[in-house]
């Protein structure tokens, strides 16, 4: 029997033919006559680099209640071009309709382990479809896409859980999320910021801060860079910023603090239906002494308010490190990430993280390297991170 897998290079090769060699990648199934009626029966498909195949894609995910930001087919650039890691960006169709997406990516690298995720780079991800039929063939194919590619693992960084009962998928208490509703008031959404943390974000005010928006990620960089030095992280390539930018464009934002014309801070933040997520974020030495990363945060709540943005989504944090404190001094509360694994070649499940303690002598000796190093070195070692 073929599998889906198999399936994919026939179907995949007989579209690129047909539309005369102009889309490359592969597709699962096979592909129902044109001349005749879509049929009722679903069938997975692989995204191709059709821009109209893309913009289905994207209008499903910006659809259905499941998919987040991460869904977006603009990663399948970002991951490709950047970092140079396949992907395989699964849809099923059923009717000629989209019912549901899982976007992968294989990461392979001898510190980091042999896996496929959904998604690398970004905090959520997984199976979002619209039905059941959808969703068990998306899991069959990961699955069997897993297996032919000997991958310790598969990984879907699940917002909600989606295989509570199924013995196979493992999971653990690591990951936590912080959203929260915002208003159109100011004054509501400053009083809805706990006393202590309320301080420092009126400190900034005090201190001059001020928000601007750039539209390059130049001043973010150099925030973000020195940020993750001081805590004994690589840096992501400078490139890597500047093509969410350009990939997502309206709906990624680079915004930096500054006083009296000096960099304090810098953020780079998506936006998705009525969210707002600040996603990469840092601070300057300076930082620290006039409450800029807190002024930072404030300031694009403030912002993403007045045009009409009604969830702040912190993002995720590992439980016991600073951040994790400090998005909930702001009243955010922890929801933990039902992250799902199942193994395939691996015995265990991961732990790449920072917290692991063989990791610790890195860190420490990451902190000390001189930063025109340490950001000429960093993107070597995130690109398998993930």
């Amino acid at each position: 029997m073929t599998s889906i897998i198999e399936a994919a290079a026939e179907r995949r090769a007989a579209r690129a033919r047909a539309e005369a060699e102009t889309v490359t990648a592969l597709a699962v199934a096979a592909a129902p006559d044109p001349a005749q009626p879509p049929t009722q029966q679903p069938l997975v498909q692989l995204l191709g680099e059709s821009a109209d195949e893309r913009a289905r894609w994207d209008a499903f995910v910006q659809s259905c209640p499941q998919a987040t930001f991460f869904h977006r087919s603009g990663w399948k650039s970002v991951i490709e071009q950047c970092y140079g890691h396949p992907t395989w960006f699964f849809y099923v169709e059923e009717g000629g309709v989209i019912t549901g997406v899982l976007p992968l990516a294989r990461m392979k690298s001898r510190l980091f382990g042999h896996y496929l995720a959904s998604l690398p780079f970004c905090v959520y991800g997984g199976v979002a479809a619209s039905t059941e039929a959808a969703r068990t063939l998306l899991d069959k194919a990961a699955e069997e896409l897993a297996a032919s590619l000997g991958v310790g693992h598969l990984e879907y960084r699940n917002y909600a859980p989606a295989h509570p009962d199924d013995p196979k998928w493992q999971g653990k208490d690591l990951y936590y999320t912080f959203r929260k509703a915002i208003s159109a008031d100011d004054e509501e959404n400053m009083n809805a910021i706990p006393r202590k943390q309320r301080a420092m974000v009126r400190k900034g005010i005090k201190c001059g801060l001020r928000g601007e928006v750039d539209d390059n990620v130049d001043r973010m960089f150099t925030a973000y860079a020195k940020s993750v030095h001081r805590l004994g992280t690589p840096v992501f390539p400078k490139k890597y910023f500047a093509m969410l930018k350009e990939v997502f464009q309206d709906d990624c934002e680079v915004r930096v603090i500054v006083q009296d014309g000096q960099l304090v801070a810098g953020v780079l933040s998506f936006f998705f239906r009525d969210e707002v997520l600040p996603y990469y974020g840092g601070g300057m030495d300076i930082a620290r002494d006039v409450a800029g990363n807190d002024f930072m945060y404030w300031n694009l709540m403030q912002a993403s308010a007045a045009k009409g943005y009604r969830m702040f989504d912190f993002g995720r944090s590992k439980k016991g490190t600073g951040a994790f404190d400090f998005k909930k001094n702001w009243g955010f509360t922890a929801q933990p990430l039902p992250y799902e694994y199942q193994l395939f070649a691996a015995d265990a499940l991961p732990d790449v993280n920072p917290l692991n303690p063989k990791y610790q002598l890195f860190i420490k000796l990451w902190k000390i390297m001189p930063l025109p190093l340490a950001n000429a070195l960093g993107p070597f070692i995130v690109k398998n991170l993930g």
